[in-house]
């Protein structure tokens, strides 16, 4: 009785403030469809199809309870509230969902708005999976306001709540759609895959629609909006969050941490993307051949710079999983010549020098950057704490180290054919040995008087 009042005083409603309502298709029982969902979503007139459908219970964020009229007629349909600030909020709603929806009968049907937030309805966006994690039949509803002068789309950068209300209200009559689709049953492969289910769905809809479909989600708004304070593009930030997220287990604030440092590097460039010069500025190195090879592993589609998207994937395939303990170790102890726990400027340029190809290179001002206490000598902690933060670094340092390795291999090679040489009929020449000793990482010779190194050193380092 009280859904049936509160459908009746929604439609007039929304006749009084001039819409009129067209419906299509036929609405699915509870046993038919425990779920709704409904997209394009871009406006809080959206709630028309509450009145539609009975006034079932829906998903909406908390902020939407506390607004005028709108949030009092949500708070009395037995809402699930999604906050976006609770980590646990998201887990907790998809519980709540899979209860009700497998309620058989005891809970309303539930209207759900998979994409998570408003759009303009130029197409759709990654479905949240709360909807389709119950494995229960859902029907998809499509929304559509075929009007001349668009006054109901509420986006985050568009007319604010007030506004809209005001400019709707001036208009003799606002027009709005609502299609209904033939319910989707979900096989038992798309059961077994909420993603799957979500994007079968999708494309249904989008078709329907005519619109096209992308990987973009509310994270992405929120990057854009970041990236717009950092004095960035604001396109900058779409980066299909969701999408690379998955494929490279990222974290929200994780990506948000490297928008700033993107930001930092990109601040000189004009567009929002890094340049070669701009990469090798932040890095504080000279344009080598080796520096570019580093880049081009970043530019991915190979325009010559790179995008905030770009950067993060790079980071997570090549600089991060490089830059572990044992990489961070080893490379320390590459430029610990002397061996006593310490990097002296000299030790540090040295191999900087050699591994970037540029005998000549100043690496002053890389080295005092490091070299946080300025004692004029970097300790493993100074070290290890320069290369957790700036991860980039890291393939430079396992490509030197590679390069090591096979050096000593050759040269492990080499000496196990001494044994053949020694039974060889052809009586050779001796040739005395140079003494200049070799330098533990065989980059730089040392100046001290120690023996060379034995294989075993070799196979030690």
């Amino acid at each position: 009785m009280i859904q049936t009042t509160l459908a009746c005083l929604t439609r007039t409603l929304f006749f009084v403030m001039g819409f009129q309502v067209k419906v299509k298709g036929k609405i699915a029982s509870l046993l038919e469809a425990p779920i709704f969902v409904a997209a394009p979503h871009s406006s809080f007139f959206d709630a028309i199809i509450s009145a539609l459908t009975g006034m079932p219970s829906i998903v909406s964020r908390a902020e939407n309870l506390s607004t005028p009229v709108f949030g009092t007629i949500l708070s009395s349909l037995q809402p699930v509230s999604v906050s976006r600030q609770d980590p646990d909020s998201r887990k907790n709603t998809v519980i709540e969902i899979t209860k009700r929806a497998l309620s058989r009968g005891q809970w309303p049907q539930i209207l759900i708005f998979p994409e998570g937030t408003c759009t303009n309805r130029s197409c759709l966006i990654t479905f949240k999976q709360g909807a389709f994690v119950p494995q229960v039949p859902v029907q998809p509803v499509l929304l559509r306001y075929p009007n001349k002068l668009d006054t109901v789309t509420w986006t985050w950068q568009g007319y604010s709540l007030k506004e809209l209300c005001v400019m709707t209200l001036c208009q003799l009559f606002t027009r709005v759609e609502v299609e209904f689709l033939p319910v989707h049953v979900p096989t038992e492969e798309e059961k077994n895959d909420p993603f799957l289910f979500a994007n079968r769905v999708r494309q249904t809809m989008a078709t329907a629609l005519n619109v096209p479909v992308t990987d973009h989600t509310f994270e992405d708004c929120r990057l854009m909006i970041s990236a717009g304070q950092l004095t960035l593009p604001m396109e900058a930030g779409l980066v299909e969050f969701t999408k690379i997220s998955k494929k490279l287990n990222l974290k929200w604030n994780h990506v948000r941490e490297q928008l700033d440092t993107f930001a930092a590097i990109a601040s000189a460039s004009k567009g929002g993307r890094i340049g070669i010069e701009e990469f090798a500025e932040y890095l504080k190195l000279p344009i080598s051949d080796v520096l570019k090879e580093l880049f081009l592993l970043f530019d991915r589609n190979g325009d010559g710079t790179i995008d905030f998207r770009e950067y993060v994937i790079g980071l997570s395939i090549l600089c991060n999983p490089a830059n572990t303990e044992e990489t961070i170790r080893m490379a320390f102890k590459l430029f610990d010549m002397d061996e006593d726990g310490t990097i002296t400027e000299d030790e540090f340029a040295c191999i900087i020098q050699s591994a970037l190809g540029v005998p000549e290179l100043d690496v002053s001002m890389l080295f005092k950057e490091i070299d946080a206490d300025e004692t004029g000598k970097l300790s493993y902690d100074e070290f290890k704490d320069f290369a957790l933060k700036h991860p980039e670094y890291a393939k430079l340092f396992t490509t030197y180290l590679e390069l090591q390795r096979y050096q000593l291999d050759l040269l492990e090679e080499d000496d196990s054919e001494s044994p053949e040489v020694k039974h060889s009929p052809v009586r050779k020449t001796t040739i005395p040995v140079s003494e200049t000793p070799i330098a533990r990482n065989k980059v730089c010779p040392e100046s001290n008087e120690e023996d060379n190194l034995s294989t075993s050193d070799k196979k030690d380092d």
